[in-house]
């Protein structure tokens, strides 16, 4: 009976509750394990080696699968809409239209005329492996992967094959989905397209600044020469400036961007010689060769093109290609007012003579003769910023864009004097704001500086140097730099770009007020000695309430007036430069009282309609008192 009922008890026991059946070996002793297999629990069970590499395996299938669904389907395009392209409108602040852009400048040309050597810079500047690759390149890809990851920026993956699908066939847009078109295209492309095709199809649809599509359009633009003329020296410069265009043209390159274009030219003459296309003996006898200043583009005379030109940099600088820029169909509103761009323009205008007021004088005079001298060897630029919100309400970049194409307003290369001195000051007073009283030195200044807004690569050798001002900057970095101390110490960075769009797309500046550069104390602390010090100098026809400060560079070279009310910043400045050899040379009338005169003449007008506001540091110290009580200069 015990054999019936035991089955009987086993058959309607739960599976829980029943021991596990013995299934050892015979001779094996109950509880006795395997020696040198120790149990596998938890995670242990599902990651053996084995179930490793048939997880891997399994990921591999699946990648294989998807990527030959996608390889069928997805055919080769038509040729994108670049040879549709439309023109660019740009608008002021109201609505009104300042100029219009974009007509594609490109001349066709085939790979036979396009000397050998300069083929070889390009290849060598973007694509070593051309020649032998299949139209991607994995190890580029995957480089190109960890740059990302690690912060290094997006580009190092593409080959030359796939940077001509992306101009050829497909948009500029930066999308995982726009990527994976360009792979699969690519391979398609590179086997049905031999070498040669592909690379002049690659250079004759790069953009290469200068509204120049093509090697044609930019042997032109930047040589004044055919193609077929090019120097390999010449050919290495247009190869490295592919990367970058706005930020490596020469004519309006910072001295920054200049040592980085002439390394990307060593760069790729060094991988000529390594790829044994290029005598070691030759390569070291070549030279840098500088181009040819620019032809500003038709229509973007008098202050027009250094207006899209600032705005055509600052969209670029917030992620819109240049190539999406170029191929035009984009309204782009300015914060510019019309007014106060007026008002700018004609004080600069009068006041480049030697004069704020731009009085008469006898013609044949030699006062009248000095005063053409002067002139011509006198440059000018100016930005006025809303400090509130970093909106740049007016700019004026040099007499004419079409007969003098870098714009005053934005270089950054003459010595701004003692206008630097409130950043000193503002250095030691937020260092004892922060940390009690400090013998102060140069990292202060130079973490100050840079927190401000201003370029900290070059100029902070030594103490007495940085007090001199002998490091360059703007008058739109300035223009920053002072709006933040009207803005309670917030970094300023002033923006020109209101809007931007293209159908569904849009694109617009980064923030422009962002974070405490230094403490609001510190930068009460610097209005308050620059309503003193703006009042010695320049205030006397502003009826509002204003700081500021003014002087002359060490090399007498340019001569300075940064100047703001509560609600307006204006950097004013004039440069020395000689003008057949564009060089600098010291200033014929060098006075910070000129130029002051200018800010007052410019701030007078731009605030007629406006009612006068007064600086507010806060309950405790109160605000400066209303100038009809204490005088003009708000003292």
């Amino acid at each position: 009976m015990a054999g019936p009922l035991t089955a009987l008890r086993e058959r309607f026991t739960p599976d829980s509750e029943q021991a596990p059946r013995e299934t050892r070996p015979p001779g094996r002793q109950r509880g006795a394990r395997r020696r040198g297999r120790p149990r596998r629990t938890g995670i242990r069970r599902f990651f053996t080696w084995r179930k490793l590499i048939a997880y891997v395996a399994g990921l591999c299938a699946l990648l294989i699968g998807a990527f030959t669904v996608l390889y069928y389907s997805i055919d080769v395009p038509k040729a994108n809409a670049q040879a549709k392209a439309q023109s660019n409108v740009y608008k002021f602040s109201d609505g009104t239209i300042l100029a219009r852009t974009g007509e594609i400048n490109r001349e066709m040309v085939t790979l036979d005329r396009i000397p050998t050597g300069v083929q070889h810079a390009f290849v060598a500047a973007e694509n070593k492996s051309f020649y032998k690759d299949s139209g991607v390149d994995p190890m580029g890809i995957l480089r190109g992967l960890v740059n990302t990851v690690a912060g290094k920026g997006t580009q190092g993956g593409s080959t030359i094959t796939q940077q001509y699908v992306k101009n050829y066939y497909l948009s500029q847009e930066q999308t995982a989905s726009r990527k994976i078109k360009e792979l699969v295209i690519s391979l398609k492309v590179d086997q049905r397209n031999s070498k040669e095709d592909i690379l002049a199809g690659y250079l004759n649809t790069s953009y290469f600044g200068r509204v120049a599509y093509g090697i044609q359009a930019a042997a032109r633009a930047y040589y004044d020469k055919d193609v077929d003329d090019l120097t390999v020296e010449q050919g290495a410069y247009l190869a490295a400036l592919v990367q970058a265009p706005s930020q490596y043209d020469w004519a309006v390159a910072s001295p920054k961007a200049k040592r980085l274009v002439t390394r990307r030219w060593n760069y790729v003459l060094d991988n000529m010689v390594d790829m044994h296309w290029l005598d070691p003996a030759q390569r070291g006898r070549m030279r840098f060769p500088v181009p040819v200043d620019p032809e500003p583009a038709p229509g973007l005379g008098g202050q027009a093109g250094y207006l899209v030109d600032a705005a055509r940099n600052e969209l670029i600088a917030s992620g819109v290609s240049e190539q999406e820029l170029a191929a035009g169909g984009w309204t782009i509103t300015l914060n510019v007012d019309p007014a106060k761009q007026r008002a700018l323009e004609k004080t600069m205008r009068q006041g480049l003579d030697g004069t704020a007021k731009g009085k008469p004088r006898a013609a044949g005079s030699a006062e009248e003769k000095r005063a053409r001298a002067d002139a011509a060897a006198t440059q000018g630029g100016a930005v006025s910023v809303d400090p509130r919100n970093g909106r740049i309400l007016a700019l004026y970049g040099g007499r004419d864009y079409t007969r003098h194409y870098l714009s005053n307003a934005t270089r950054g290369d003459y010595q701004v004097g003692s206008a630097f001195q409130p950043v000193t000051d503002a250095a030691f007073m937020d260092a004892k704001i922060r940390n009690g009283p400090t013998a102060g030195g140069l990292p202060e200044i130079k973490r100050t500086a840079r927190a401000l807004g201003m370029d900290t690569d070059g100029g902070f050798g030594t103490k007495e140097s940085v007090g001199l001002g002998l490091m360059g900057s703007s008058p739109l970095k300035m223009a920053g730099v002072y709006a933040s101390f009207d803005h309670q110490g917030k970094r300023v960075t002033p923006t020109i770009v209101k809007s931007a769009r293209r159908g569904d797309e849009s694109a617009g500046p980064p923030k422009a007020v962002g974070d405490q550069a230094i403490a609001p104390a510190a930068a009460q602390q610097i209005t308050r000695s620059l309503i003193m010090d703006g009042g010695k100098v320049a205030v006397r026809a502003v009826k509002r309430p204003s700081a500021g400060k003014g002087g002359v560079s060490d090399d007498k070279r340019a001569a300075w007036y940064v100047g703001y009310t509560p609600d307006l910043v204006t950097a004013v400045a004039l440069f020395g430069e000689d003008a057949e050899t564009r060089k600098q040379i010291p200033l014929k009338n060098a006075s910070a009282q000129r130029v002051a005169d200018l800010w007052s003449d410019y701030t007078d007008q731009a605030l007629r309609h406006t009612p006068a506001a007064w600086f507010d540091f806060g309950a405790e110290s109160g605000a400066i008192p209303n100038p009809a009580q204490t005088g003009p200069t708000g003292r």
